[in-house]
């Protein structure tokens, strides 16, 4: 023991004594305040009035950033750029006695000649360790073509390689051959569970309120997240002009949406309200109202709200939320019938950034997420009570998180830990008919917790380290009622021995293990690299679908003494190579998935028969998944033309002992091919025309082989399950958007888009109709029909900022 202090005490001392300077601030818009995440930070010495490049790094999701280097001089040159802004160059000297340091950039958005002044080119996907991570820009996401008027992240993700859609009014989306419940969606740390308005046709993100480059994480994604497999999608809200108060918005076909954003004390709090609402019920009501369909409705809103106020110069609180609702209504006076669908989420985010030193930051929040989803029905009957009924889903949780980074010579360390609190309502049901009131309400709970190391570490000019260690736990815990399968599978209502009691706090199944992560990238020269990576995930809660979109069986489930956790390894091997001074960056990566432990209900299972007698998860089926594919992404940053191309070749299979006789298909949405090409032309400061199109493989589905009768019932016999395509998805989407002269105060645009221009039926299911009668003259024949959602669809909207 002796040994080992004297040991750590050595160490200490060669550190202490090493002369090193430390420099950290924060970057932020010269115009609003706004933290700029990302932002390039360089460091060089002035040797004898030449400039050497000695380190750099990028700024954090906060904006913050240090660097601590070792050489034993006074006087340094700091370099900090971002995409869009000019570079802004300080001299610095003493910095011994330097504190942390607030750098403005200035937007260079109205700058005529944008490429002399930025000749000094970001390489961050050359010089990072990072292996499947996308930073999306929002400058180009609004200039994309879209559906309605509405601009949209989801989709905007969707273009990029690796990343798939189910297709149109599909919710969700699938990265390297993973389910949408294996996306870690996060809203100023906040998990949302349900991302998509409108059965997946809209995401629930409003760009207006959203702040500039969401990262998307599919490959080597660091220790500090974790509890899904396949991606991570981490958005952060604006801040809120810390200077001057000001709003925006549009108005579209179907929505309209506004911003409001200014100080609470001039460039020390902010805050800002976004709000959007679809308004197709207002305008449809005067019609609806006058057939027997009155009543009858659809529309989604969304309010997103935060406010931040710096404390002190080493304390910094924010506090944000997001609260939105779809809401479905169909009534029917001929049939006296009614539905109302209400679905949504709703989260609150409270965080306090501290600097401990201008090495040390931490970062604590306090999250609270709330996601259901109901479906209310009510029946008329002549001579008969009305009947009532409510069947509904959920999820809610409460999270505690503690994030530090660390910052020494050439080491990034993140340290931390994680606790949640899970509710889980799986499928309740309450009604009543008459006098009598009848309700089932089933919840679950369970504690998921986590801690973790990362260091990213420059071993060498050359080759740079990212290595994690993550430990995740899962606990699921009474009240809790097992009810018990006999030998033939049933369930035994009417036997107290068929029910297994788990009493409050009461453990009903414990989960846990270590989560490593790896990543390296060799940097050729200054112009490539190449990039290697391994993760290991666990995943503890579960979505079970029968659809693709969402629906009251679709719910969350823990795991359980029944559903083990997810699994998940993924290996990654990528080339990045770029040109013209890093204007246009090409990347090619292949990766090797493997998933254990995936989901799905049982054959022929129908959901909801016998609520408060059994399990949800008595009726789910267990396999494996495996996922591999080749993916070349090619991005033009900077000009007049500016673009992305997207390709990936890829395979994902299924292996479930008790679905498709034990024989392993492919899974629903295996993309053998999938392509996407985007475009952007200024071609005018005022006039910019861009244009969208994709192409991918059509999704795999089951069809009948044969059908025969036996004792005069039409008996139909399905095929090998996933074994047929539908048509290939392709479509054209174009935009025009021109921007009106603007004042120092006021600012506007309108823009034109065209979505799915020459008017291609893609596939969004197949149905089958028989033909003919049982016993008839003529033979029984099933006929597959396609229905389509979207035909050519133009729309206008008109922007404004003042």
């Amino acid at each position: 023991m002796k040994k080992l202090v004297c040991y750590i005490f050595l160490i200490s001392t060669i550190l202490t004594a090493q002369q090193t300077n430390t420099i950290s601030g924060e970057v932020r818009d010269f115009e609003n305040g706004e933290p700029l995440i990302g932002a390039n930070i360089t460091i060089y010495k002035n040797t004898n009035n030449n400039l050497e490049i000695i380190d750099g790094t990028s700024a954090n999701k906060y904006g913050w950033f240090s660097i601590t280097v070792s050489d034993a001089i006074n006087k340094y040159q700091v370099e900090v750029s971002y995409i869009g802004y000019l570079t802004e160059t300080l001299s610095l000297e003493n910095l011994n006695s330097f504190d942390n340091i607030i750098v403005k950039l200035k937007n260079n958005s109205n700058t005529l000649d944008v490429i002399q002044l930025s000749e000094k080119k970001e390489d961050i996907n050359i010089q990072s360790a990072d292996l499947g991570k996308i930073t999306l820009n929002m400058n180009q996401i609004n200039k994309l073509p879209v559906l309605a008027g509405e601009k949209d992240v989801l989709k905007s993700i969707q273009l990029l390689p690796g990343v798939q859609s189910g297709g149109e009014g599909t919710a969700g989306f699938f990265v390297r051959g993973g389910t949408p419940d294996q996306n870690l969606i996060l809203l100023d740390e906040a998990v949302v569970y349900n991302a998509s308005h409108l059965f997946g046709f809209f995401s629930v993100f409003n760009t207006d309120a959203i702040s500039n480059n969401p990262i998307l994480l599919k490959g080597s994604m660091p220790a500090n997240y974790g509890g899904r497999l396949s991606s991570v999608l981490d958005i952060h809200m604006k801040e809120g002009n810390n200077k001057k108060f000001s709003a925006k918005g549009g108005l579209g076909l179907i929505a309209s949406r506004i911003t409001f954003e200014g100080p609470i004390i001039k460039e020390k709090g902010s805050f800002l309200i976004s709000a959007r609402r679809t308004y197709i019920d207002i305008l449809t009501k005067p019609f609806i109202d006058t057939t027997s369909f009155a009543g009858s409705s659809y529309y989604f809103y969304d309010l997103t709200a935060k406010a931040n106020y710096r404390i002190s110069q080493k304390d910094k609180l924010y506090l944000s939320g997001y609260f939105g609702r779809d809401v479905f209504q169909f009534n029917s006076s001929d049939w006296g019938f009614g539905i109302n669908i209400p679905w949504g989420n709703a989260t609150a985010s409270l965080r306090w950034n501290h600097f401990f030193s201008n090495k040390l930051f931490m970062n604590t929040s306090l999250i609270f997420t709330d996601y259901k989803f109901e479906l209310e029905g009510r029946q008329e009957l002549e001579n008969l009570p009305d009947a009532q009924n409510t069947l509904f889903s959920g999820i809610r949780d409460w999270n505690l998180k503690n994030d530090f980074e660390y910052h020494i010579q050439n080491h990034n360390i993140k340290f931390g830990s994680n606790y949640v609190f899970h509710k889980f309502n799986p499928t309740s049901f309450s009604g009543s008919y008459d006098d009598l009131i009848f309700e089932e309400i089933i919840y679950h709970y369970a504690h998921e917790y986590a801690a973790y190391i990362n260091d990213e570490y420059d071993f060498s000019e050359n080759l740079k380290i990212n290595i994690g260690l993550r430990y995740s736990g899962f606990i699921q815990v009474g009240p809790f009622d097992r009810h018990v399968k006999d030998d033939s599978g049933q369930i035994g209502q009417s036997s107290t021995d068929s029910i297994i009691t788990y009493n409050k706090g009461e453990i009903v199944a414990k989960y846990g293990g270590f989560e490593p992560r790896f990543s390296l990238r060799y940097k050729l020269n200054e112009e490539s690299s190449l990039k290697f990576g391994y993760v290991q995930n666990y995943q503890y809660i579960h979505l079970t679908s029968l659809a693709s979109s969402s629906l009251p069986t679709d719910v969350w489930l823990p795991s359980s003494d029944l559903v083990k956790p997810q699994f998940g390894r993924q290996l990654s091997l990528g080339y990045f190579k770029n040109f013209q001074k890093n204007s246009y960056e090409t990347s090619f990566e292949l990766y090797y998935k493997t998933m254990d432990n995936l989901v799905e209900y049982s054959d022929n299972y129908i959901p909801g028969i016998a609520i408060g007698t059994e399990n949800v998860d008595n009726n789910l089926t267990f396999g494996e998944g495996k996922s591999y594919g080749a993916e070349f992404f090619l991005n033009k940053r900077r000009g007049d033309l500016t673009g992305q191309l997207s390709y990936t070749l890829s395979k994902t299979t299924r292996d479930f002992e008790e679905l498709n006789n034990g024989n392993s298909f492919y899974a629903k949405y295996d993309r053998t091919h999938d392509l996407s090409f985007l475009i952007a032309y200024q071609i005018h400061p005022r006039l910019t025309f861009s244009s969208v199109f994709v192409y991918a493989t059509g999704n795999s589905l089951t069809l009948p082989k044969s059908t025969y009768l036996i004792d005069g019932e039409l008996i139909t016999e399905w095929g090998e399950r996933n074994s047929y395509r539908m048509a290939p998805y392709h479509r054209l989407d174009f935009s025009l958007e021109w921007k009106n002269k603007s004042t120092k105060k006021y600012e506007s645009s309108w823009v034109l888009s065209i979505y799915n221009i020459y008017n291609r039926q893609n596939p969004y299911f197949i149905y089958f109709e028989t033909d003919g009668r049982i016993g008839g003259e003529e033979a029984v024949q099933i006929r597959a029909q396609q229905v389509s959602l979207f035909p050519i669809i133009p729309s206008i909207s008109w922007n404004f900022k003042f």
